[in-house]
């Protein structure tokens, strides 16, 4: 395994993580990544997640009307032919994050700021699937990232949520739907989203107690009190803005300080569903699910036959390989 010598590691332990590395690449290539997402679980409501293209995709269901839009980078994915990155990542606030989930949401109806969360589940068991370190990997997301996140990895349907207010990177308050008509504002899909808030949202943030900050906001609704002060209102627009520079699409694996699980080791030959990572918005006093983006592994056989059959038959293409090119919408 080699040993350090003088401040350095010794040449047996940098070509072992030389070797493995290039193990682990190789593995990585047997697999490309498609993201879908729509109003439900069930997979016949999702739609594919046009990736860096700054096409958001519209979801709607009876909680809520939605625009999501996934960036990754160094992203190779389908559909084929999908840029490999976005401008995102050319923000200097963003140059050392390696994906993020942007969506605007209008809730039809109003939840309690300690109600909605934002998270990965699962509708099967995984604990046979966690790899080693999965505990330590865990504690340290909660004590470095995300001290409001909360589930158990080990049940049946596992979940990890973090309250909406505490998790997400940025939150913007907009208006209510009669005040934007009213006003009638046209928005650049390309803007980066800043903390903060736009016309009446402003009023609700510092009657809320909302700070400013981006972080200290995070801090302020790990308290449960503070959380249940806050209301979601029906018909107002909410922007948000998740991203991270730990997650890592393009070799399928966590990097966190100090530690590192190369995910894909323990997903290799596994059944298709155990492929799949799934974000949610929901609330979790009524369960209702407001939307889901999947995450899923497509072994490269499997995409390239997809691909081949798409160019044959352009016009019977599958639900989850059309890009909706006109309104990428989902109702």
């Amino acid at each position: 395994m080699g040993r350090w010598e003088g401040g350095k590691v010794s040449s047996g332990r940098v070509q072992y993580d030389a070797v493995r590395r290039k193990r682990f690449e190789k593995m990585a290539h047997r697999f490309v990544l498609r993201v879908t997402g729509g109003p439900a679980y069930d997979p016949s409501t999702h739609t594919t997640i046009p990736v860096n293209s700054q096409k958001p995709t519209k979801i709607s269901n009876e909680h809520i009307d939605a625009t999501v839009d996934v960036n990754i980078q160094g992203y190779r994915g389908l559909p084929h032919g999908s840029p490999n990155t976005s401008p995102y990542f050319s923000s200097p606030e963003h140059k050392a994050d390696l994906y993020n989930i942007s969506f605007n949401f209008t809730p039809k109806t109003s939840i309690s700021g300690n109600d909605l969360v934002f998270g990965n589940d699962f509708d099967h068991p995984i604990r046979d699937r966690l790899p080693p370190g999965f505990s330590t990997a865990f504690n340290i997301v909660k004590w470095m990232i995300d001290p409001g996140l909360d589930g158990d990895p080990y049940a049946d349907e596992p979940y990890l949520y973090g309250p909406l207010l505490s998790s997400i990177n940025i939150l913007e308050i907009g208006e209510k739907e009669r005040e934007k008509e009213v006003e009638n504002t046209e928005e650049d899909e390309d803007d980066i989203l800043d903390e903060g808030a736009v016309g009446s949202g402003e009023e609700v943030r510092q009657q809320s107690g909302m700070p400013d900050d981006a972080k200290a906001r995070k801090k302020y609704y790990l308290t449960e009190a503070n959380r249940k002060n806050f209301t979601f209102e029906e018909g107002r627009e909410y922007k948000c803005d998740f991203f991270n520079p730990y997650l890592d699409f393009n070799e399928f694996s966590l990097c966190l300080p100090g530690f590192h699980i190369n995910i894909i080791k323990y997903w290799d030959g596994q059944p298709l569903r155990d492929h799949s990572l799934r974000y949610v918005l929901r609330n979790k006093a009524t369960g209702d699910l407001l939307f889901v983006l999947v995450f899923t592994l497509v072994p490269a056989e499997e995409a390239a036959k997809e691909g081949e059959k798409a160019e044959q038959t352009p016009e019977n293409g599958t639900r989850t390989e059309k890009a909706d090119d006109a309104e990428n919408d989902l109702d």
